[in-house]
Parts: structure tokens; C-alpha cells; sequence
């Protein structure tokens, strides 16, 4: 594994969580990169958070934020870099991309971005990772790598498995939240997946929303649909209360 560095908090700001956010700044392979920790109290169960295509945003931090008033601690990772945070599709396309064709590095930067929360006081020992879209495919490839975490979850995120790749190594339990009109990752693909996860005897839970496209879960964008992210939502943190004791 490459050289992990985690550095100390470097600003605060305001959220709505009981407990203040905090942006962190870490090292992974000796380049810059700028994370989200916010926790209630000192022995919280951890989520590890993963952004999606356009990076660490304000999305993210609300999530984040709306976990840490139920009691959770919050740690949302950065996969880009210190203020690469892309608005043009080409660029989403670029550093998505990039990630992708290098599986390494995806896996070097998630568990920086654990040893980064673990630095700040998380207990990693009882956390489960969850992900948006493309952070949801890269949950999806923290769970094929073995990381120790109690579970993974996906929000209409990427689901199909690179060629070589198996989940023979998994550990903890699958929760995965699809929309069952999601034109970018198709009913064809989430069936794989279910018989990829049964294949290789891991627990796993699959749901999908009628009428859901992609990104249900997004605020204010076109295609949120408050029906299924409610409902995804709910099922999301009855998984939480059931997998982080």
C-alpha cells in the first residue's frame, strides 16, 4: 500500500449536526487531498461517505450532516484532489474516468481516506462505507478488495464488476438502493450483480424504486424523486441501527 498521511483539521465550518463539521486535510501517495469529518460524540459508529462524479460538494456535507444527528460519525472522503471539484460534464467524465482505468489508486485513496478518519478519532473497527452514484461504484470496489467494514452501501450507483474482479474477498453485509428507471445503470446490471453477490455467498440486500431515474437522491436536481429517496433513505438507516452496534 502507498505512503498514507493524514494532517491535521484545518477549518471549521458551520453545520447543522449538534456536533461542528470540521474540513480535514490528508495525504495519500504525497498528493493534497480535502475531506469532510463531522462526529456527535467520541465512540460513534462511522460512516465513510463517497462523493459523487462532481466531488466533495455541499450534497455530501448535508448528507453528512444528517447522519450526525442521528448519532453517527461522519467521515465524507475526497477521491479528486484538493479543489477539484468539476461542474462541466468532460471533466466529471475526465476524473471519474481516470479512477476507473486506474483501480489502485481507487483503492490507495479509500483507504487513505479511512486512515484519515481513523487519525481524527473514528472508530474504524465499527463503520460501514456508503457512496452516490460513482462513489457508489467505488464502494462497490472497496467491498471486492476485503476492506474490514461492516457493510456497503450504494446509491444509484455503478454496479457492474470489472473483468477480473470478484467479490470472493468481501466482508460485512450489501445494501443497494437502485432506481428501477435509472437509464445509465440498467435492470440488466443490477440482475447481475444479485447473482454475482449469491454466486460468491455474500449478504446483500438489493431494492429498487418504480419510476426512480438516475440520481433519485439528489436535492433539487431534475431527477430527484422525494417518493424513493424517503424511502431509501429509511431503509439506509434501519441498515445502520442493524449493522453498527
Amino acid at each position: 500500500m502507498k505512503a498514507i498521511v493524514a494532517c491535521l483539521l484545518i477549518l471549521a465550518f458551520s453545520s447543522t449536526a449538534g456536533a461542528a463539521g470540521k474540513v480535514v486535510s490528508y495525504q495519500v501517495s504525497g498528493e493534497p487531498y480535502e475531506g469532510y469529518y463531522v462526529s456527535p460524540s467520541a465512540d460513534a459508529p462511522l460512516v465513510l461517505l463517497i462523493h459523487d462524479w462532481d466531488g466533495l460538494t455541499d450534497y455530501e456535507v448535508k448528507r453528512a450532516d444528517m447522519l450526525a444527528d442521528m448519532g453517527y460519525a461522519v467521515f465524507a472522503a475526497d477521491l479528486f484532489g484538493v479543489g477539484v471539484r468539476p461542474t462541466e460534464v468532460k471533466d466529471k467524465r475526465q476524473h471519474t474516468g481516470e479512477l476507473y482505468k486506474d483501480r489502485n489508486k481507487m483503492r490507495d485513496l479509500l483507504r487513505g481516506a479511512l486512515y484519515a478518519a481513523k487519525s481524527n478519532g473514528a472508530n474504524v473497527n465499527n463503520a460501514v462505507a456508503m457512496g452516490y452514484c460513482f462513489g457508489g461504484a467505488a464502494v462497490l470496489e472497496f467491498a471486492r478488495s476485503g476492506a474490514e467494514l461492516k457493510g456497503f452501501v450504494t446509491f444509484h450507483g455503478g454496479l457492474a464488476t470489472p473483468q477480473g474482479q470478484d467479490y470472493s474477498k468481501t466482508k460485512g453485509k450489501l445494501l443497494i438502493l437502485h432506481g428501477t428507471a435509472d437509464a445509465n445503470i440498467t435492470m440488466d446490471q443490477f440482475a447481475r450483480l444479485a447473482g454475482e453477490l449469491e454466486a460468491a455467498g455474500v449478504s446483500h440486500e438489493m431494492i429498487t424504486y418504480s419510476g426512480a431515474p438516475h440520481a433519485f437522491t439528489v436535492f433539487g436536481g431534475n431527477r430527484y424523486r422525494e417518493d424513493a429517496d424517503k424511502k431509501s433513505w429509511k431503509r439506509f438507516t434501519e441498515y445502520l441501527s442493524e449493522t453498527l452496534k
